[in-house]
């Protein structure tokens, strides 16, 4: 059996916490830090790959906002008009959005397409909100300083494997940590979980997002924990004594150990095989959920989350941060017959992951939100839409500001302050403001946030009120 590191590693095993030179030691590289870490919070990245048109999720529903973004998408509009039985842009067909911030927008009005329904009325109700032109960007920039160069850019604008890292990482593509892993870190360095290994899940394989410096990840599969392939598996060799010799070889049981890559994986091994076990037993005891799950890649991924945070007791955590991946939001063609699918996949998945929570009696302290590689350009490609920057997204829970749209919404017009060329909008939210509001809700000072993200110095407003 070819079972290199690097393969183990890649695999849906456990990849924990502490590589080679142990927890301890590592802890002694941050300052000392006092999170807040009383009671229970996650937040969960819902991470759309491909880069979701954040034009065609939150549209403009005044008559005037309307008929000018009607206008640029004819088009793409026509081709949604010619959907047999499906989805349309007409504005009578459209949610429109009853906000508690409405008079921040000068009577411009918004709404979601029909597929977002179960998140519109999330939404409406006060239990979710939007946060409008997201995207990374090094320090505020505007239309002219992007033009002349005259202020830093993000690295690599337009790259889909270098914007999904940058918006995870504020690095390109091969870049070591995240800002998921690294609020992780101050959790870990205050000592707010007393078993670390739960700290950071990822149901869609290993991502940078959730790589801080002294946490790792702990990788599940749609269906829950994975064993690694062999143990307790007699009928692979055809002996009942063979998984337990095999096993122990996995551990090094007996071996000295001289080499450090030989030590580390070790380690690494024995820290999964523990892992899985103790999370596929307690799934094993765990009693099923009322609410039913939509049965997508999103769906079963989103379930299992919320499994693993039903047995947060058992499992000894407090904070965690969980990620969760989906794919097709590339919409270069054929927009009008993807986006409507898409939008659905997101609204079902999104609005039982919250009835769970709500089932487990934990809706305050949950917060789920979308991210992509980018936003897309206004202006289409007959049926489709180029590569964007900054993106509108959804955040969901019941602790968030909800009924609101947080920050700057750029008019439906082309060539203005955020318009770096058809209406691909440079972002008037940071990422890293972003992840520092969500990161102060789950418990971190400022000190910490400062620390977890190194570029928000660069930024007057560390808050952007997307919690009360």
């Amino acid at each position: 059996m070819n079972f290199s590191r690097r393969n183990f590693l890649r695999s849906g095993a456990a990849c924990s916490f502490g590589a080679a030179t142990g927890f301890a030691n590592d802890l002694m590289r941050f300052n000392a830090f006092a999170a807040d870490t009383s009671g229970y919070r996650a937040l969960v990245c819902v991470f759309l790959f491909g880069g979701m048109d954040g034009h065609d999720t939150v549209i403009p529903y005044d008559t005037a906002s309307y008929n000018q973004y009607a206008d640029i998408r004819s088009s793409l509009f026509n081709r949604y008009d010619d959907n047999e039985g499906g989805s349309t842009r007409e504005r009578d067909q459209l949610l429109p959005l009853t906000l508690a911030n409405a008079g921040a927008f000068g009577g411009r009005q918004f709404a979601l397409p029909p597929e977002l329904g179960p998140l519109h009325e999330l939404i409406n109700r006060g239990d979710g909100a939007i946060v409008s032109n997201v995207g990374p960007l090094v320090v505020p920039l505007n239309r002219t300083e992007y033009q002349n160069r005259t202020a830093p850019r993000p690295p690599r604008l337009f790259s889909h494997n270098d914007q999904q890292s940058v918006w995870m990482s504020s690095r390109p593509e091969g870049a070591q940590f995240g800002w998921g892993g690294r609020l992780a870190d101050m959790i870990a360095a205050s000592l707010g979980n007393s078993d670390a290994t739960f700290t950071t899940v990822s149901t869609s394989g290993s991502t940078v997002f959730l790589q801080g410096e002294i946490v790792g990840q702990y990788q599940v599969g749609s269906n829950g924990p994975q064993e690694i392939r062999g143990l307790g598996e007699s009928s692979l060799f055809g002996s009942s004594q063979l998984p337990g010799i095999y096993e122990a070889s996995l551990r090094a049981e007996g071996q000295s150990l001289t080499n450090l890559l030989q030590r580390d994986f070790s380690g690494v091994m024995n820290r999964s095989i523990d892992a899985n076990r103790t999370l596929r037993e307690s799934f094993g005891g765990a009693a099923p959920f009322a609410t039913a799950f939509p049965q997508s890649r999103l769906g079963a991924q989103l379930q299992v989350v919320a499994r693993i945070i039903a047995l947060r007791a058992s499992l000894g955590v407090s904070r965690q941060v969980f990620f969760v991946g989906d794919g097709g939001y590339d919409t270069h063609s054929n927009q009008h017959q993807s986006m409507p699918r898409l939008h659905t996949g997101i609204a079902e998945a999104m609005r039982a992951f919250y009835e769970a929570t709500v089932e487990m009696g934990i809706d305050q302290d949950v917060a789920s939100f979308t991210a992509s590689d980018f936003g897309r350009t206004l202006t289409v490609n007959r049926d489709g839409t180029d590569h964007g920057w900054g993106a509108h997204h959804l955040v969901i829970g019941g602790g968030v500001n909800g009924a609101r749209i947080i920050g700057d919404f750029p008019e439906p017009v082309i060539d203005h302050e955020y318009d770096t060329g058809n209406g691909r909008l440079i972002p008037t939210t940071a990422v890293d403001q972003f992840a520092a509001t969500l990161g102060g809700w789950f418990g971190l000072n400022n000190s910490e946030l400062n620390d977890a993200l190194p570029g928000l110095s660069n930024f007057s407003q560390t808050n952007i009120g997307l919690f009360s």
